[in-house]
């Protein structure tokens, strides 16, 4: 039905209608839409940045209250996991003993908060409180500015061969296998010692180009005797770092999952057939990034590419865009990333998250820039499309026990079961009445919780299930009787 809906608008947008006609049409198929129950299964995903938001400026009890008001605007909004931004420039957002602490946190590289708080920690246990997902969010390659100074721990003082001064900021040379071992191990503390759902990068890998300035790995290229392209090398060295993160995670949790959120065009069909019918800068050529191939090769469990374009766009259009990434999941999971303040300011909401719709077997959910924008799309979201709560999609290739159904006890109000070693999360569904039991309708989700037990706030049957580290649901509970 979307389908044909898309082309009955491209021909009617061949004839001169007047703009109340097609205005009133666009009005009526929301109303349709809105009536449409959401999908069980939904990734509702938004990015917490961390990089010059003031957080310097705060005292710690002020970040912590505005982090709260944060996940509590969210999970209103029906949002089921957050990426927050822990590692801008090789600095941390938590306690670290790799890497000094960020100085978009404290003001400078290595000055730990005062009074002491980790924001990753907090962020983790604020997050599953609330029953979202927590996926801590790096930058693989950016470093310091040249007019900042940082610590002598810091790696560019103690190696400072690793780096590559480009356009006024210091970038982790990507040839260096000593630069892929010092990521791993960054990545694998945060894995060893923090309750992350995943690992999470963006579009920053080579950086976006600057008029004439040249990244300098000329001596690195020339030493490494490849027969490859300057570009090709470029990117088999970003392979071989995701490859060493994909086998990090999967050597030290292997259920956490991995994904990366690239610049929304992978190439031009004028550059290549395989590319999208657009004209803009291309990820693969200017950052380097091969993402659908990482997908190809099952490195990355989910691609967000960052389609924040109007669907008309000239040179790079929303809807050409929606369909190329769809088309090109290669079995792994696409949330489209979605640009809050432009899809508002463009009415364009409803039709936006209706084009994804056409591809629901590969389009499995959206994530939106910036999580404290989600204000201008709120309202839209729970109106219709977010109107009930949703589950994160399963990763049916992650190799993970079943978790078994709870066995709930009941003590007044307040309901518990064992934790199974199997089970992640869990499910709690109500229901007016025994007879009304379906856990396939989204209206009954009554909340996620990471914890075995919660307390019933109205009468009525409840049943619950259990997510397993996959987020496959086990089968139902026995129901339970409130009054």
């Amino acid at each position: 039905m979307m389908r044909n809906l898309k082309l009955y608008l491209n021909n009617i947008s061949q004839y001169s209608l007047n703009k109340r006609f097609l205005t009133a049409f666009i009005l009526a198929w929301v109303v349709l839409l809105m009536g449409a129950t959401p999908p069980k299964y939904d990734f509702r995903g938004a990015w917490i940045q961390t990089i010059f938001q003031g957080y310097d400026k705060r005292s710690t009890a002020e970040n912590k209250q505005y982090l709260i008001r944060l996940l509590d605007d969210l999970q209103a909004s029906g949002i089921n996991a957050v990426f927050f931004q822990v590692r801008p420039r090789s600095d941390a957002f938590y306690k670290s003993s790799i890497e000094p602490w960020s100085p978009q946190l404290t003001g400078s590289y290595g000055k730990a908060p005062s009074p002491a708080w980790d924001p990753l920690e907090f962020m983790v246990e604020e997050a599953h409180n609330r029953g979202m997902e927590l996926h801590a969010w790096l930058n693989p390659y950016r470093g310091p500015t040249a007019k900042e100074s940082v610590p002598s721990t810091h790696l560019l003082k103690k190696r400072p061969e690793l780096f590559i001064l480009f356009n006024g900021t210091y970038y982790f040379n990507p040839a260096k296998e000593d630069n892929r071992k010092h990521l791993c191990n960054v990545i694998r503390d945060i894995l060893t010692r923090y309750d992350v759902d995943g690992i999470h990068f963006d579009d920053y890998f080579y950086p976006y180009p600057s008029g004439k300035a040249e990244f300098n790995d000329a001596s690195d290229y020339r030493k490494s005797g490849t027969k490859l392209s300057l570009g090709d090398w470029r990117r088999q060295n970003v392979e071989k770092l995701i490859s060493d993160v994909s086998k990090t995670i999967a050597e030290t949790k292997p259920w956490v999952r991995f994904g990366i959120s690239p610049f929304g065009i992978w190439r031009n069909a004028s550059t290549d057939p395989k590319g999208s019918k657009t004209g803009g800068l291309q990820g693969y050529d200017a950052l380097y990034a091969d993402v659908p191939r990482w997908a190809e090769l099952g490195l990355i469990d989910y691609q967000i590419p960052q389609l924040y374009w109007p669907i008309n766009h000239k040179i790079a259009p929303y809807d050409v865009l929606c369909h190329w990434w769809a088309d090109n999941a290669f079995g792994r999971h696409i949330y489209i990333g979605q640009d809050a303040e432009k899809t508002a300011e463009h009415a364009e909401l409803d039709r936006k998250l209706a084009l994804a719709a056409e591809h629901d077997d590969c389009v499995q959910g959206h994530c939106w820039w910036y999580a404290a924008s989600i204000k201008t799309v709120a309202d839209g979201l729970k109106k219709s499309h977010y109107r009930y709560p949703a589950l994160v999609p399963e990763y049916l290739w992650k190799s993970v026990d079943p978790a078994p159904a709870p066995v709930p006890d009941v003590n007044g109000k307040v309901i518990t079961w064992k934790a199974s070693p199997e089970a992640r999360k869990w499910v709690v569904y109500h229901f007016p009445s025994k007879k009304d039991i379906d856990i396939e309708n989204p209206a009954a989700i009554f909340r996620v919780t990471y914890k075995p037990t919660f307390k019933a706030s109205k009468p009525g049957v409840y049943v619950i299930t259990a997510l397993d580290y996959s987020n496959s649901e086990s089968s139902p509970s026995k129901h339970i009787t409130i009054k």
